[in-house]
């Protein structure tokens, strides 16, 4: 075993574990790189209907979806399709996805990715949406390409 592989579990109770608020949503970071020593990204987002983020790729990690609660229909290869409780979906980096809540309540999902990552972005693009004067999207556009994912224009 490499000296810098994980020698032991993990646990995270609910009460350890880090929300952060940005797009609307609220994200649940169960499982991140600290914890896992790089190897994944593990949280419960909460969306509202209609909420979702725009079409977008990763260029560092592969996703996955699992939909706990909620419509959810994702875009992959250009065409949407709907995902209802205990349904999934994978999508490997540089795959333009999305997703986007159809139901007329929040959904909730559990997503990971793989390798970690993704914790950063998410935690700095909520900072931008805690400004007093809100958000600046370039801002944002700048943290996707800084942390390897790319938001394309709708």
């Amino acid at each position: 075993m490499k000296h810098d592989e994980q020698k032991s579990g993990t646990i995270v109770r609910k009460n350890d574990a880090r929300v952060l608020h940005a797009f609307g949503e609220e994200v649940t970071i169960l499982l991140d790189g600290k914890r896992t020593n790089g190897k994944l990204t593990m949280w419960i987002e909460v969306t509202p209907p209609g909420g979702g983020p725009p079409p977008h790729y990763h260029l560092n990690e592969d996703e996955s979806f699992h939909v706990l609660e909620g419509r959810v229909a994702f875009l992959a290869d250009g065409h949407w399709h709907e995902v209802g409780p205990g349904g999934a979906a994978f999508m490997p980096r540089g795959v333009v996805h999305t997703f986007k809540n159809i139901g007329n309540q929040p959904c909730r999902i559990l997503l990971t990715t793989t390798p970690s990552g993704f914790e950063r972005f998410f935690a700095r693009c909520a900072e931008e949406f805690a400004r007093p004067c809100g958000p600046e999207m370039s801002r944002i556009v700048e943290i996707g390409v800084e942390q390897g994912i790319h938001f394309l224009q709708e």
